[in-house]
């Protein structure tokens, strides 16, 4: 499966198929770093709150307001980070440049995140993933990136 996940100004991103397609909406919910998952007919499915500091980010999805995953930033430099934690599963949202991610579920490859950024300096976020791995929180994986790493990609 591949995905596009497009910020839109500071508090939306869009996700689409490869035929441009609207799959999702993520939208900002009221004050601090709240974010919305919507489904094409914005029903809420989760939500993804920034926990930590930018020294050291943190976020917690959440599903029917108990805790799904824990993400936590290991590292911003070397070997860029973010390890992801739930009731059974255990992700590495990998890097050696903060631009190219690879999704590793409990050990395994299941698909990868790459960075690209746009002529007008933005960043658009495309996910590749297999079938089977796939589920709907997949896109707040790019939304943690963005606040992670975002910043100092524009900065490249």
């Amino acid at each position: 499966m591949e995905l596009l996940v497009v910020p839109k100004g500071g508090n939306k991103y869009v996700v689409e198929d490869k035929k441009q397609r609207l799959l999702y909406t993520i939208k900002k919910k009221g004050f601090g770093q709240k974010y919305n998952l919507l489904d094409a007919s914005n029903y809420v499915l989760y939500t993804i709150v920034q926990t930590g500091d930018d020294r050291k980010p943190a976020f917690t999805i959440v599903l029917n307001d108990t805790t799904f995953l824990k993400l936590e930033c290991r590292s911003l430099f070397l070997d860029p980070t973010i390890s992801a934690e739930g009731k059974e599963m255990k992700y590495a949202i990998a890097s050696k440049d903060r631009r190219n991610f690879d999704l590793i579920l409990n050990g395994e490859t299941v698909g990868k995140i790459k960075t690209k950024v746009t002529v007008s300096n933005e960043l658009h976020y495309d996910i590749e993933i297999e079938n089977t791995a796939f589920d709907d929180y997949i896109p707040l994986f790019a939304v943690a990136i963005d606040k992670t790493f975002g910043d100092m990609n524009k900065q490249k």
